[in-house]
Order: structure tokens, then C-alpha cells, then sequence
């Protein structure tokens, strides 16, 4: 007995919900006009139905419902966006409703209008407009927001408070103001008279390594201009070399930089800080004393003399040592670069130099950090098939 209670049960409900099912009304939807941005408008169809499907009001055509109408006429495949049209496909179709719009990337934020026409009536059912920020890889949950709210469901706060665009003048998204403070790493080599120091023998004075070494550091960074196409930074990056090669090389570098753009070109330059070890000497160009090229210092010079009695033929000048004293050492930095994104990742990339006399460093850095301020709610890349 129960058994049969349970198979009358289950076959009322099912009944209920086919009934329900078929007092829903149809509704189809074209596709979109989509502008200045890099989504197709047929992947942001496929988004419109799968949103309107999660309404619960509509039972949806799919694209391939629609496939036989939209292939006999040209006009509701391109260009359909017009009340008239959208008419036109509805009846064509046979269904109460068609839903079509428009997705523009208007700069910093993307605004997203939806219309709903009623067939049979031939009158505008709903409509809705909303402007966000631009997060192009969040379109469909901007979809799903002008749904829900055309249609009076309650809409997740927290995703609206994300996606929504602020109008500010000073801009809180992430164009124009992607803060880059976070590790670096990269390499460079040595050039001139730094390259000459840097192969010297530690005998002589010198570092006695390879002319290329690693760096490491942490650059911290705070804007003081920001506007929607361009920032004005200051930088200040702690920073060791020589790691690699047993050496301990710090050095703080202050910089004043300007990025531009949504796609983050940037230049920088300022002063570096450094300490270097210095000694008054020379070097034997021509090999008057033993080895061409080799470095005297005075105290070298004077142990030389005693034991050989050679007279000098060179004046004594300042020269890196690392027997010698300590002193502050001063160059000048510019750098240009890119910073990548990848949803809130931001991956910088510059090339710099820095000068001194005789010599400097060029080389490369990258780094990273993720965008704490304002960033989109999925970190993973969109499916291939959307784009």
C-alpha cells in the first residue's frame, strides 16, 4: 500500500511540474551587439540563456531551435536589434518573448543593456541598463545581475559591490592605478669600469666574479597622481646582488615614475644608493712593473717599491677597491617596463640602467603581486570556448 502511495505521489508531482512547465512561456535570444570588447557576441548569448534559464520563469531556445530562422534570413542573423526585428524573429519563431541588447567596453567600465520584447503584444516587456567596472571576464555575472534585478530577485551584494563602477575622478579600479609594490627579481651586467672591478682578482682588489650578477629585492610603491589613462608613482626598491656568487651587494634605489594607460606601459628613473670601497692607486697599462694591467694600490705600490726600487711612472687616482674605505657610492637609474595582468595578478616587467662613472648595470627585472583594492571574483581564465 505504501509502495503505491509513494508511485501516486511521485506521478502528481510530476505532472505538477510538466504542467508547470508548460504554462511557462518561450522566449528566444538574439544575439547581442557587442562593442570594444574582445567576447563574441555569440559566446554572450550563450550567457544570456544560461542566466535566463536560472530565472526559473522561461522555457528557453536554444541556438539550435533557432538555427532553421536564423539560416533563411540574413536579417536575424546580423544586425537584429531593433524592436522591429526582434518582432519579426519572435514571430518567426513562435515564441511569447525574444530577448536581445548590447555589451559596450566604454573605457573603464562596461555598460550592459538587455530589452525584452513581447511578441504577440509587439511592445517593449523589460528593459534595463547598468554600467560596471571593466572586468570583462566577469560578464556573465553582470548578466545575472541585470536579470535579477529586471525580473525582482534579490542580487548577491557582495558580487554587485565588486563588479559595480565607481565614477570617480580619481580612479579606485584597476586602470590607471595597479599598485606594483612586491618582490623583484632579475639579473644584470656589469659594464665598464664596473665590469673591469668585477673580473679583478680579489688579490688586486676586485670582486673577482663573473660580470653578471642576480638581484633581489622588494620594491614598495605609492601613487600620488592618479586619473583613469595615467599615474604618477614613487618607488623605492631594497635590493641585493651577487647572491649566486658569494658577494653581498645591497643597495636602495628611489625612484619617480610614470605609468600610462589600461595596458601599464611605465617609466622611471632616480637616484641609487649604494656603498662602495675605494683606494687611491693605478694600473699598469704597459706592463712596467710585471703583469699588464694589473691594479697598484698605495699600499701595494709602496710594498713593491721596497723590494724592486722601481720608480713610478703613474699619478695616483681613485679606484673601487675592496681593500680600501668604505664610502657612499651614487648612480642614477631609468627603467621602462610593462606590467602584465592576469586577472589580479600584476607581473612587471622592466628593462633598466644604471649609470655611474665608467661604468653601470643593465638588466632586467620582473616581479609580481596580487591586486588587494579591486579585483575580479575569479582568478581562473575564462573556458576557450567563450572567447
Amino acid at each position: 500500500m505504501k509502495k503505491t502511495l509513494l508511485l501516486l505521489t511521485a506521478c502528481l508531482i510530476g505532472m505538477m511540474g510538466q504542467a508547470q512547465t508548460d504554462q511557462q512561456s518561450t522566449i528566444a535570444v538574439a544575439n547581442p551587439n557587442v562593442n570594444g570588447l574582445t567576447v563574441k557576441p555569440e559566446s554572450v548569448a550563450k550567457m544570456m540563456r544560461l542566466e535566463t534559464i536560472k530565472l526559473n520563469k522561461y522555457k528557453v531556445y536554444d541556438e539550435y531551435d533557432m538555427a532553421d530562422v536564423l539560416k533563411a534570413k540574413e536579417e536575424f542573423r546580423t544586425q537584429c536589434y531593433g524592436q522591429n526585428c526582434l518582432i519579426k524573429l519572435g514571430t518567426e519563431l513562435n515564441v511569447n518573448y525574444v530577448m536581445c541588447g548590447s555589451i559596450d567596453g566604454l573605457g573603464n567600465k562596461i555598460a550592459l543593456t538587455i530589452k525584452i520584447v513581447d511578441v504577440k503584444n509587439q511592445s517593449l516587456y523589460k528593459s534595463a541598463v547598468k554600467e560596471f567596472d571593466n572586468q570583462e571576464t566577469e560578464i556573465q555575472r553582470m548578466i545575472e545581475i541585470v536579470l535579477f534585478e529586471m525580473h525582482g530577485f534579490t542580487v548577491d551584494k557582495v558580487t554587485a559591490d565588486r563588479l559595480a563602477f565607481k565614477n570617480e575622478v580619481i580612479t579606485s579600479n584597476n586602470i590607471g592605478k595597479i599598485n606594483n609594490s612586491g618582490p623583484r627579481i632579475g639579473g644584470a651586467a656589469l659594464v665598464g669600469s664596473l665590469e673591469e672591478f668585477a673580473t679583478r682578482p680579489s688579490s688586486q682588489g676586485g670582486l673577482d666574479i663573473a660580470p653578471f650578477v642576480s638581484m633581489i629585492g622588494y620594491q614598495f610603491e605609492g601613487q600620488y597622481v592618479g586619473t583613469e589613462n595615467f599615474s604618477a608613482l614613487v618607488e623605492g626598491i631594497v635590493n641585493v646582488s651577487g647572491l649566486e656568487q658569494g658577494k653581498f651587494l645591497p643597495s636602495f634605489t628611489l625612484m619617480n615614475g610614470f605609468r600610462f594607460g589600461k595596458n601599464g606601459w611605465e617609466f622611471a628613473f632616480g637616484p641609487r644608493l649604494s656603498v662602495k670601497h675605494t683606494s687611491q692607486g693605478f694600473f699598469d697599462v704597459n706592463g712596467t712593473y710585471g703583469d699588464k694591467g694589473r691594479y697598484f694600490s698605495q699600499s701595494d705600490w709602496t710594498q713593491h717599491s721596497m723590494s724592486t726600487g722601481d720608480t713610478l711612472f703613474y699619478d695616483w687616482e681613485e679606484n673601487l677597491d675592496m681593500r680600501g674605505s668604505t664610502k657612499l657610492s651614487t648612480s642614477f637609474v631609468i627603467a621602462f617596463g610593462r606590467t602584465f595582468r592576469a586577472g589580479s595578478l600584476n607581473v612587471p616587467v622592466n628593462l633598466f640602467y644604471t649609470s655611474q662613472k665608467g661604468g653601470g648595470f643593465a638588466g632586467i627585472n620582473v616581479g609580481f603581486n596580487v591586486q588587494k583594492s579591486k579585483q575580479p571574483i575569479n582568478k581562473p581564465t575564462p573556458k576557450k570556448g567563450y572567447y
